[in-house]
């Protein structure tokens, strides 16, 4: 049958790909992760902790956390920001949808995948199910799944969104997996047997991004899934051993057109992916950050306001024209995070794409609809050209009434390596993302907590933290 997906004779993608994935999953210990890693995780976990608190206060987060509650299972977890416990699958369901609900999310720009919004709630859920864990295997095992989740999105590349899947909730299973195999202990064989459980369960399509509550949950399903593919995997329950690079029927062979198996192993233990975890500063797709820090820069060095702009023209790569640049609709509070005009639009306005410009009734709001009527996006081929790497640069052309024009090229976004968070920023979003739920007391606390995290014996503190609410 040639070249056709049915044969089943070809070789593995990269033998021994999974199997070697769970091995250094199993065996990582805190003492092997550098001292940058550490405290690099630690604003990592951070930051994901005011995101999910404040987006568990979203209308679709609270419609999965009322679901979970209604389940009647056992209370061991706490679903963050509430009073509210549940058993930990369905508190890190709950938490993951959270940690996605309002685009804050961190994302590792290579592997197109917001991490720690499904590490995150896997790892406490079960942290507090489980009992007896220490602040390092809490870095631990965070650091693991991010280091797995990763590699496994850089190696499906562009191809699995192409194809419409969204990675969230694709590539996200393995770096849930990842964390609950690690947090509850489990040894490499068991591992690999709950990656290949979970990994039977990847989904997500690309389509929700156009409005539906559905794209909030593709992190909860994925931290679902991969509790539960642990958990199963600790009873003897097997999946596919070679999940991941199966030639027939595997994830990277089924989702990805383009697969780059390289990556899945390059440099683990030595070069850490978690470092290139990449912070938002925007509650928008990361795709068009670019265009948004360069509309910024460009309004403030020449003192311009929104009522200065007759036009706006963005020059961006195709993967970001397909994901966001479709005719703006008021459709819904994700479609508009998604969406490269109205982003744009509230930027002009307002100076920011924050917790204060996507309320309902903004979406509709006369002035961002005039000035979405007054802008365009192209696919910059010469961009395009330079590779996944700066996928999310962009050039943007701003045009004045008066007859002037600015252009302004950015080839990596704010929060980046290579364009990094200035002093304050993460402490201030975080301080301001709790601020909506907790007391400063309780925001002082938490933040103190995870600045010494190595150096607790339980995380029992966190948990009683996590639970407060106003």
């Amino acid at each position: 049958m040639g070249d056709s997906v049915l044969d089943f004779d070809k070789p593995d993608l990269l033998p021994g790909a999974t199997h070697d994935l769970a091995g250094f999953v199993s065996t990582l210990s805190y003492d092997q992760i550098p001292p940058d890693v550490v405290t690099y995780v630690k604003d990592l976990i951070l930051d994901n902790l005011g995101v999910i608190i404040f987006g568990n206060q979203t209308p679709w987060a609270r419609m999965v956390a009322e679901m979970a509650m209604e389940a009647g299972a056992k209370p061991c977890s706490a679903i963050f920001g509430t009073n509210h416990k549940t058993s930990a699958p369905l508190a890190a369901l709950a938490n993951a949808t959270g940690g996605h609900g309002f685009e804050f999310d961190e994302i590792h720009p290579d592997g197109g995948i917001h991490p720690g919004s499904i590490i995150i709630p896997v790892v406490l859920a079960l942290s507090e199910t489980e009992g007896k864990c220490t602040g390092r295997d809490f870095i631990t095992s965070t650091i693991a799944a991010y280091e797995v989740g990763c590699r496994v999105g850089m190696a499906s590349g562009s191809g699995l969104f192409y194809r419409g899947h969204h990675p969230q909730a694709s590539t996200g299973v393995f770096a849930a997996t990842a964390a609950a195999a690690k947090i509850i202990g489990l040894d490499a064989e068991k591992t690999q047997q709950a990656m290949g459980i979970a990994g039977s369960h990847a989904s997500g399509l690309m389509a929700a991004q156009e409005g539906a509550m559905v794209k909030r949950m593709h992190a909860g399903a994925a931290a679902q899934n991969g509790i539960y593919g642990a958990l199963l995997a600790r009873k003897g329950f097997t999946g596919i051993h070679n999940v991941i690079e199966a030639p027939f029927g595997g994830f990277l062979q089924t989702f990805s057109g383009t697969p780059a198996p390289e990556h899945l192993l390059a440099g683990l233990g030595a070069k850490w992916q978690t470092l290139n975890v990449a912070y938002k500063p925007y509650a928008t797709v990361a795709s068009i950050h670019t265009a948004l820090d360069g509309l910024r820069a460009i309004m403030s060095d020449n003192n311009l306001s929104a009522d200065d702009i007759e036009k706006i023209d963005v020059g961006c790569t195709k993967v970001t024209y397909r994901h966001c640049a479709w005719p703006y609709k008021p459709e819904g509070v994700t479609s508009a995070q998604m969406n490269l005009f109205y982003c744009l639009a509230v930027v002009a306005i307002d100076g920011d794409a924050g917790i204060h410009q996507f309320s309902d009734s903004r979406l509709e709001d006369r002035r961002v609809l005039d000035l979405i009527a007054r802008m365009q996006a192209h696919i910059d081929n010469e961009l395009d050209a330079t590779g996944r790497s700066f996928r999310h640069g962009g050039t943007i052309t701003v045009s004045t009434k008066d007859g002037r024009s600015f252009e302004r090229r950015e080839l990596h976004r704010r929060g980046t390596k290579e364009n990094p968070p200035q002093p304050g920023d993460i402490e201030k979003k975080f301080r301001t993302l709790t601020g909506t739920v907790m007391d400063e007391d309780t925001i002082q606390s938490l933040w103190s907590f995870i600045q010494d995290l190595e150096k607790k014996e339980s995380l029992d503190e966190l948990f009683h933290l996590l639970a407060k609410a106003k």
